[in-house]
């Protein structure tokens, strides 16, 4: 799997002046925290879809009071058993290592669940996720947006990205491009036979730049897609989070338009 092409070049703006306050779990129920998700797992290992299909529930039926923005990351650690799971890639079973060398486990495992990279625990424990809902809903968040989101004629992505200004030292912010469903006809390894489905799940996950403490973040992103992906099946993810992969300070989700955009 390749990376996206980033093209945008980033201007760090100091104080942008309607998005300096953090986000506090707010008082009007109609006003949801955002929450990221992030599930490890493969199509490769037979505990995973009890943890896929709770990941579909949560995108379907947000918990009360927050916004859920889900990934499904798919590790390629499995593929060596019989069954090359066709939406794993190295690069998201590096990043799960870096999770678990920083929570102090023994190692990656699946299927394995991430809220606001502060709380883990295996992906289809709905007791140990609704723990990690409330603590993600009670942390203050700065304001994250995507905006201008369209196709341009030979059809690449384009978007605007803002983030509010940090009162951490400093975080890293990225851009995710997932399919909104996906599906599969498992004909080899631990789920043999079965059709596997899944949300959100990233096929591009970049790393666009820093935000430094009294900063905001303000930059136009193009990407390249791959040929034969349906905008139409895809979503845009963008969030802050502490370096290290620490704490996620800040997330949103779009969906991407099929419109192209007009010169």
């Amino acid at each position: 799997m390749k990376s996206a092409l980033i093209l945008g070049v980033p201007l760090v703006i100091a104080g942008l002046a309607f998005w300096t306050q953090p986000l506090a779990r707010p008082a009007n129920p109609a006003v949801r925290v955002p929450v990221l998700v992030e599930l490890f797992t493969s199509e490769g290992c037979s505990s995973c879809p009890p943890a896929d299909a709770f990941l579909q529930t949560l995108d379907r039926q947000p918990v009360p009071g927050a916004e859920m923005i889900v990934l499904s990351e798919h590790v390629d650690y499995w593929n060596h058993i019989g069954w090359q799971d066709p939406y794993s890639s190295h690069f998201y079973s590096d990043r799960q290592s870096i999770y678990a060398e920083r929570f102090g486990l023994d190692g990656p495992y699946t299927p394995q669940m991430l809220v606001d990279g502060a709380s883990e625990f295996v992906g289809s424990d709905r007791g140990q996720a609704d723990r990690a809902f409330a603590k993600a809903l009670g942390a203050p968040k700065i304001p994250v947006r995507l905006s201008a989101i369209s196709l341009d004629p030979t059809g690449a992505l384009q978007t605007h990205l803002e983030a509010a200004a940090l009162s951490h030292d400093q975080a890293e912010v990225y851009v995710v491009v997932a399919l909104n469903r996906a599906q599969s006809h498992v004909a080899r390894g631990e789920n043999a036979g079965r059709t596997l489905a899944h949300v959100a799940v990233a096929i591009n996950m970049s790393k666009l730049g820093i935000i430094r403490q009294g900063q905001a973040f303000a930059q136009d992103v193009h990407l390249k897609l791959n040929p034969g992906l349906d905008p139409r099946n895809l979503r845009l993810v963008a969030f802050v989070q502490e370096p290290h992969q620490g704490k996620v300070l800040g997330a949103t989700a779009e969906p991407i338009r099929p419109e192209p955009a007009h010169p």
